[in-house]
């Protein structure tokens, strides 16, 4: 896991607070809408759940060249992605970290994926969010775990889980990336 700053310039849009968790967003593209409330709402439940008390977490809603700077400059994989995930400290009760979303990939799977871009971009916060708290995709074991964890947050947050069939094409791991 990488342990630093990624290269972005996050203003917080919305901040918020529950149980010590300290989360913001913010928008950083303009070409498609973002339900800010939503993706903050998914990102405190799937908080809620894990080991940490206190946490400090930052989500970004960016562009394809954004990810794909970061993708490249992080991972080494010069294409963009749907989501990063940044875990920058951690103590047994503490979390800091950024979870970046592109808002790009996301209105383009969300028609191959048969469901809005904004159940796109909500998908992408809790498969982030889920890899901060400690989840990974990387077995075929931890990868159905993940699944699993998804579609209860999916469904936590309103998706019908019966209408998402296509998560299982999301998970393929060469897509989203945790630094």
């Amino acid at each position: 896991m990488f342990h630093g700053t990624p290269a972005l310039n996050t203003i917080s849009a919305s901040n918020s607070s529950s149980r010590g968790f300290e989360l913001s967003l913010s928008n950083e593209q303009s070409n498609h809408a973002v339900d800010e409330s939503r993706l903050l709402s998914a990102a405190r439940l799937v908080l809620g759940d894990s080991k940490y008390v206190t946490s400090t977490v930052s989500l970004a809603v960016v562009d394809d060249a954004t990810i794909r700077a970061l993708n490249r400059q992080f991972l080494n994989h010069d294409y963009p992605t749907d989501v990063l995930s940044f875990t920058l400290d951690t103590s047994d009760t503490h979390l800091n970290g950024e979870v970046v979303i592109s808002a790009d990939t996301a209105a383009s799977s969300a028609g191959e994926a048969g469901w809005t871009a904004a159940d796109e971009q909500l998908l992408y916060a809790i498969h982030g969010m889920l890899h901060l708290v400690g989840l990974d995709d990387q077995s075929e074991s931890s990868e159905r775990q993940m699944r699993a964890a998804e579609r209860f947050y999916l469904k936590e947050c309103g998706v019908e889980i019966s209408s998402t069939p296509h998560i299982a094409p999301f998970v393929s791991g060469a897509r989203s990336g945790e630094v």
